[in-house]
């Protein structure tokens, strides 16, 4: 009978909590806000003698922009930069941003291999690609004037790969 006790109290105790956690919650009391304290007033700073200001120093001239930049170089027989011309090509535009008046020749070249048509068309599509990528990285299109030389002006002989590799460039110029 004991137990029977003890085991109907604890479902009355759990049936309790449990209606009393299902019934709506009411709503508490908003409390008031405390009364405004005023804060005392500091007490008055006497003023100290501003100190001179320090010597100017003489700004340093702008820097002037370095366009002797490294030759640009892509993959046989396309138009798609190689990534190790991503590093030369962000030099570039940090340099075209410092003579924002400058405007700028890209020379297409391509090897020897192939048609001259075709290779004229190529070295166009060169000097485009360069192009895009200055216009994605801020810079404005009207700035550059696209030439293309295709086979012709090799810095080097297209005699062995390694040569014309290095021939299919695209050179950034000043223009005057």
């Amino acid at each position: 009978m004991n137990i029977t006790k003890n085991l109907f109290f604890t479902a009355l105790i759990g049936a309790f909590t449990l209606t009393m956690y299902s019934c709506k919650s009411k709503k508490l009391v908003a409390k008031p806000e405390p009364a405004p304290v005023s804060k005392p007033t500091p007490p008055a700073e006497e003023k100290k003698p501003t100190p001179p200001p320090p010597p100017k120093e003489e700004e340093a001239p702008a820097e002037k922009p370095n366009f002797n930049l490294d030759n640009i170089q892509f993959e046989f027989n396309s138009f798609v930069l190689k990534t190790s011309s991503f590093a030369i090509l962000d030099k570039a535009v940090a340099e075209m941003k410092k003579a924002p008046e400058a405007k700028f020749e890209l020379h297409g070249h391509s090897s020897a291999e192939g048609t001259p048509e075709h290779n004229m068309s190529l070295s166009v599509d060169r000097a485009n690609a360069v192009k895009s990528y200055f216009v994605n990285a801020g810079l404005s299109g009207d700035k550059f004037k696209i030439i293309g030389h295709g086979e012709k002006d090799p810095i080097t002989s297209n005699a062995s790969e390694e040569g014309r590799a290095v021939n299919r460039r695209t050179e950034i110029k000043v223009q005057n």
